[in-house]
């Protein structure tokens, strides 16, 4: 009699380079393609409305591509220790596969159920898929992790090369027997009253297809572009493969290894080093997190906690979070962020300061705010960047460095060209004043700052 195996996707919402997906056909055996959305298990951080958006597309779209090759995606809502074994029972599944996750409670989890379905004699396995390096392979001679960029990026380079990425899944052997499942719409991932999204749907197309072409779009005629003009707030040679790599309709290997391919010489081997930098900053980001997983509530500089933020001015944050400070290239951002669920990411770094610096609100209210707007919003690059510009995380900005708005826009956006499309208004006669004096409140600032820069 069959024994199926069951393919948990996570964070791995793909067909092509997915090694659980392809040691489960390996195995030779039915398979059960399981997506579980858990959002009672305890400590496990709920996805933001615009991820919820991305969501929905993404699995509608991996839901189609394993029908079309045989298979089915068998969706279930409620907590990973209790669902993974009832479908376990229910299939009477000889095997279990996942991609590995790196978040504290998430491994929790995972660690749980491995024991307990060995326990009942079935094969688990997981697998590494999802960063080119694990967490606990890039350590200091000391033996212990990183906590500054360029020796950890440093350390990497002298590491084997990420693996070559595995063929995608032309077929899926589907399980003929009866497995219950949620319809997706059941879950009202999509926004309706009111409906918000209408400038995500203008600007993307979730899942793998459109990740794949997206690729090959950014390789063959932007990433020559990149090291030039990828500070440009208007730029067209950004990636735009951040919510592709979150939701891993992507793999690091498939870009890591088809931009190795586009590397060519000169200028535009400058760029694709650029570019695989930042995919090294990703991998940064998730090893801190792996070893500090409450980065996101937590000062990763624990000496930050003694930095005096006043009174929440909650009419202050509202303003920010509506786009309406009176400062061209942060209204610009708030505003592209609302509209795209994403931001460029110099603008990420002047909108932040701006919060925490010129607004001295604290920087975990700006993190839950691009958390719940931003369809990139990942549980270790979002909190991770947003405690390097406050200065209390690792490989912090200095604590002195304040992103001047004004200058940014004069260096990045010359023409104003990010600010015509998202702020036109201030082109005008008559643009909005500030909400605060950018020069006043950085001396407010630094003051702050000061009292507890020692350990900074």
């Amino acid at each position: 009699m069959a024994s199926p195996s069951i393919v948990w996707f996570r964070d791995d919402l793909r067909l092509t380079d997915n090694p659980a997906l392809r040691a489960a056909l390996d195995r030779d055996e039915p398979i059960v393609a399981l997506y579980l959305l858990d959002e009672e298990s305890d400590g496990v951080r709920a996805i933001g409305g615009a991820a919820r958006w991305w969501l929905h597309g993404s699995l509608a779209s991996l839901g189609e591509r394993l029908e079309e090759r045989g298979g089915r995606l068998v969706l279930r809502r409620g907590r990973a220790s209790e669902v993974v074994p009832a479908v376990v029972d229910e299939v009477d599944a000889g095997a279990v596969f996942w991609n590995r996750r790196y978040g504290g409670v998430e491994r929790e989890i995972d660690a749980g159920l491995k024991e307990k379905l060995r326990g009942d004699g079935v094969t688990v396995t997981s697998f590494a898929a999802n960063l080119l390096y694990e967490p606990w392979t890039v350590r200091t001679q000391a033996d212990k992790p990183y906590g500054v960029y360029s020796p950890f990026a440093r350390a990497v380079q002298k590491l084997p090369a990420p693996r070559p990425p595995m063929p995608e899944a032309r077929k899926v052997p589907g399980f003929d027997g009866h497995v219950d499942g949620d319809d997706l719409g059941d879950w009202e991932l999509l926004p309706t009253k009111p409906d918000w999204a209408g400038g995500l749907r203008d600007t993307w197309e979730p899942g793998e297809p459109a990740g794949k072409a997206r690729l090959k779009e950014f390789l063959d005629e932007d990433l020559g572009d990149y090291a030039k003009y990828r500070d440009e707030f208007a730029g067209g040679a950004t990636s735009n493969l951040s919510p592709r790599l979150r939701w891993g309709e992507l793999s690091p290997y498939q870009v890591w290894h088809d931009t190795i391919e586009h590397r060519g010489s000169g200028e535009h081997a400058k760029s694709a080093s650029g570019f695989l930098s930042e995919l090294v900053w990703r991998e940064f980001a998730w090893h801190v997190t792996y070893h500090s997983p409450d980065i996101a509530t937590v000062n990763w500089r624990r000496n930050f906690d003694a930095f005096p933020w006043p009174r929440l001015n909650r009419a202050h944050l509202e303003t920010w979070q509506q786009g309406k400070t009176g400062v061209a290239v942060v209204d610009a951002g708030m505003r592209q962020l609302w509209r795209t669920g994403v931001m460029h990411n110099r603008v990420r770094m002047v909108t932040a300061s701006f919060l925490i610096k010129n607004l001295l609100i604290d920087w975990r209210h700006g993190e839950q705010w691009f958390w719940d707007c931003l369809v990139d919003a990942d549980a270790a690059s979002n909190p991770f960047n947003w405690q390097w510009v406050a200065g209390s995380g690792a490989d912090a900005a200095p604590y002195f460095r304040v992103f001047n708005p004004d200058t940014q826009r004069k260096k990045f956006d010359p023409h104003d060209e990010y600010v015509r499309e998202w702020a036109p208004e201030y082109l005008g006669e008559d643009p909005p004043e500030p909400m605060v004096d950018l020069g006043e409140t950085r001396r407010r600032a630094l003051d702050a700052y000061a009292e507890v820069r020692h350990g900074i």
